[in-house]
């Protein structure tokens, strides 16, 4: 598979929740399920050991970094084994550079293809000592940069860091996830003006999906006008409503290939970001964000508990209403029927 052209065709690619059962052990059973239930939708890749997978799978008393990436991995490998298709395994890189290292190195040895780099440990330091951080671990394995929104734990990255991010040849894409428009920009605008055209670009932006996706970010480059695209998304909240997640973005897709754009795409639009709003928790700083995600795959079955390794993440007042209602007003942006006609297989 060429890494870089699959992930310029752009694709669903999930960040993968935690299965614990009610004691918040580990469930293996479950954990296969949610990965066998994203494969079967349709997603182009996966990633593992991210804010979803909760960071606290690396703390010693836990010790579960390993076991979910190699878990997720082998499961994938099984599944794609009956039906062969392109597909990118992605690896949470988190920690600094030392950590960072090791974490590239066993992914790698795992048979991820590339590492999403979080940077949320050098929330003081220079765009120096991070870019030195960044080669360091591309000289192990291809990396996806990672704009993280402060609330979530990341730090502001601004377009003189983006612009050197880009010259590092081993990066291969970038999720896009500052949940601010102008940040965003400073982005695109970075790649655009680097010229580097291999890399990747991914939405992260959970408030703003399909805008996203539709929207040509256009900037000048020695007198041309230079367009770069978003082309697929590597999601918090693809991690429920999955196959309606792959469906929606086959249909932007052929949407981007007109050269009119229905409006209807704004309404839709707002539906995803109201759906995410109950998912993530908006309301309240998104403090129920993952138990938000386990919420919803609790309720097809997909996971025994909404537990977290932190007892202190757990829905806010109101979420749980707040997620039904989003289910009821926008049936078809959920894969309730598809998750109940494969569940018992998957679990099996």
């Amino acid at each position: 598979m060429d890494l870089r052209q699959h992930l310029h065709t752009g694709h669903v690619i999930p960040a993968q929740p935690l299965a614990l059962d009610a004691n918040r052990k580990f469930s293996e059973r479950h954990q296969r399920a949610i990965t066998r239930y994203y494969v079967a939708a349709g997603i182009g890749g996966l990633a593992v050991g991210v804010h979803s997978t909760q960071f606290e799978i690396r703390e010693p008393q836990h010790g579960l970094f390993e076991p979910v990436l190699e878990l997720a991995s082998r499961t994938i490998n099984e599944e794609l084994a009956k039906s062969p298709r392109p597909f990118i395994k992605i690896s949470g890189i988190c920690g600094r550079t030392d950590q960072a290292v090791r974490e590239a190195g066993l992914a790698k040895s795992l048979g991820y293809q590339a590492g999403l780099l979080s940077l949320s440990a050098f929330k003081a330091d220079t765009d120096d000592t991070m870019i030195a951080h960044c080669r360091a671990v591309a000289d192990i394995i291809p990396v996806v940069g990672f704009y993280l929104q402060p609330s979530a734990g990341g730090r502001l990255l601004g377009y003189s860091f983006w612009r050197r991010f880009a010259e590092i040849p081993n990066v291969v894409a970038i999720k896009l996830a500052p949940f601010n428009r102008y940040q965003t920009i400073d982005v695109m605008r970075a790649l655009a003006e680097s010229g580097r055209e291999d890399i990747a670009l991914y939405t992260g932006n959970d408030d703003s999906i399909v805008v996203d996706l539709f929207t040509p970010f256009t900037f000048e480059q020695n007198g041309k006008k230079v367009t770069r695209r978003i082309v697929g998304g590597l999601l918090g909240h693809w991690g429920v409503w999955t196959r309606s997640a792959v469906q929606l973005l086959e249909e932007i897709k052929q949407a981007r290939a007109s050269s009119t754009l229905d409006v209807r795409w704004l309404e839709r639009s707002i539906a995803v970001t109201d759906m995410n709003a109950a998912l993530f928790d908006s309301a309240n700083g998104f403090r129920g964000c993952i138990p938000g995600i386990l919420e919803v795959l609790r309720r097809g079955g997909l996971v025994p508990s909404i537990n977290c390794l932190n007892p202190h993440e757990v829905l806010s007042p109101g979420q749980a209403e707040e997620l039904t209602r989003v289910a009821r007003a926008y049936p078809e942006l959920t894969d309730e029927a598809f998750v109940a006609a494969n569940r018992d297989k998957w679990l099996s």
